[in-house]
């Protein structure tokens, strides 16, 4: 006998649990309308909760995210399903949209879990941490990391044994591999996508050899190192663990590069790795810092300040384009360059690389859409019916877009953006009662 689908109804169906996610549920939410929050991921905060600090203030990232992350997992207002992809969203009137999602189960009861840990403690299997970017490694049952909400375990059924170890430690009995795949049938009035952005994958521009040489990772994973939750009591090479002494950042990777499909630019990358810089010249007072740019792009309030900043603290600034990176014996790395002031090709060695990368658009958006079409910019990014009235509203109506589902922008624009699809989402409830 097949399992029954549930039928449940809200006001707003929000898609991403990210800043721009959360900030617009929360909106709805103190407006008074009931809101299903939904998240792929198994914590709500999409990447900003996992970043060191912000730019250009220096902020600690999850000081501001972790109390917001807070007042949305208890609002009563707000429903949240994390593990949760949205299948289909169809308008069948004018004030109602059904959409079908699918809830992957946790095989923890979140309710009776208590995040003691001991589950992991005692479970025998090691796989890479994806919360972490593979620096570290992680148990096939864990909490995802420190802050995240819920916090609550989960187990990794992809590879788990089923050897029931952590079942006999549990003191709470929570564990329950019974749990399956649960699809839901919801009706709500207004939808409004929030999914984000992707990075690109530094894997395909393989002359710069992250994948190859261990040495070489992202600004992602750096972030990691620099953060308050990060692995490591400081700042390592993932390749043999060492105190790197001389450490580059190559910018634009992935993005105004039309030969990998992505010629915009990203906007963030130029500040996030000054940033970066800045917390490193903190971090290892001794070590040589360089960023290798095309053009510094500090458009934004306070950003031509902190690249200054950054370059009186003795961040070295080469304005050239990286033709190819290689290892040396060792660990250490060789980048061949073009050096753009002296007109000429130049080698330099650093002990560490950081690859900059650039941003993309979450995937399959427009898919979610099966009798209407979500329009896309000529980038796949959500597209704006009316970029300069009305930047919230899409080809649809009664669907919203916010934060970097709409493009490349920084955590301010995206609070504003989120800020402008709840206004435009309570209009329409408004209007469509």
């Amino acid at each position: 006998m097949e399992k029954p689908i549930k039928n449940i109804a809200y006001d707003a169906l929000v898609i991403g649990a990210g800043i721009a996610g959360g900030e617009a549920a929360l909106n709805l939410a103190n407006t008074g309308y009931k809101v299903l929050l939904v998240d792929k991921e198994l914590s709500v905060g999409g990447k900003m909760i996992m970043l060191s600090k912000v730019f250009p203030t220096l902020d600690c990232s999850a000081c501001i995210t972790t109390p917001k992350v807070s007042e949305i997992s208890r609002h009563p207002n707000i429903t949240i399903f994390t593990g949760t992809e949205v299948s289909d969203i169809r308008k069948v009137s004018e004030n109602e949209f059904t959409a079908k999602v699918i809830k992957q189960p946790r095989y923890v009861r979140i309710e009776d879990c208590t995040a003691c840990q001991l589950c992991e403690k005692a479970c025998p299997v090691n796989v890479r941490d994806q919360y972490q970017f593979g620096l570290i490694g992680r148990k096939a049952a864990f909490i995802p990391f420190s802050i995240c909400s819920p916090k609550a375990a989960a187990i990794d059924i992809d590879s788990c044994t089923l050897c029931g170890a952590c079942e006999k430690v549990c003191p709470t009995n929570c564990i329950d591999f019974t749990q399956e795949v649960e699809e839901l049938n919801l009706h709500v009035k207004t939808v409004v996508v929030a999914t984000g952005f992707d990075m690109f994958d530094a894997k395909k521009m393989p002359r710069y050899g992250y994948g190859q040489y261990k040495n070489v990772i992202t600004a992602l994973q750096m972030e990691r190192e620099l953060a308050p939750t990060r692995p490591f009591n400081t700042i390592l090479r993932p390749g043999d663990g060492k105190v790197p002494d001389k450490i580059a950042y190559v910018l634009c990777v992935g993005s105004r590069d039309a030969s990998v499909g992505n010629p915009i630019c990203s906007q963030i990358c130029c500040m996030y790795s000054i940033k970066q810089a800045q917390l490193l010249m903190g971090a290892l007072p001794m070590a040589d810092v360089t960023i290798y740019y095309i053009n510094i792009r500090s458009f934004g309030k306070g950003f031509e300040e902190f690249y200054q900043q950054a370059k009186g603290m003795g961040v070295n600034f080469v304005k050239g384009k990286i033709g190819r990176i290689s290892e040396k014996e060792g660990g250490n790395l060789i980048l061949r360059y073009e050096d753009i002031n002296e007109g000429k090709l130049q080698e330099a060695e650093h002990d560490m690389v950081i690859l900059s990368t650039g941003v993309l658009p979450n995937k399959g958006i427009d898919k979610f859409f099966v009798n209407e079409t979500l329009a896309l910019d000529p980038f796949n990014f959500v597209g704006q019916s009316d970029m300069l009235a009305s930047p919230a509203k899409t080809s649809i109506d009664g669907v919203f877009v916010a934060g970097t589902a709409v493009g490349p922008m920084d955590i301010p624009d995206t609070i504003l953006s989120a800020g402008a699809a709840s206004s435009e989402a309570i209009s329409y409830l408004i209007k469509h009662p």
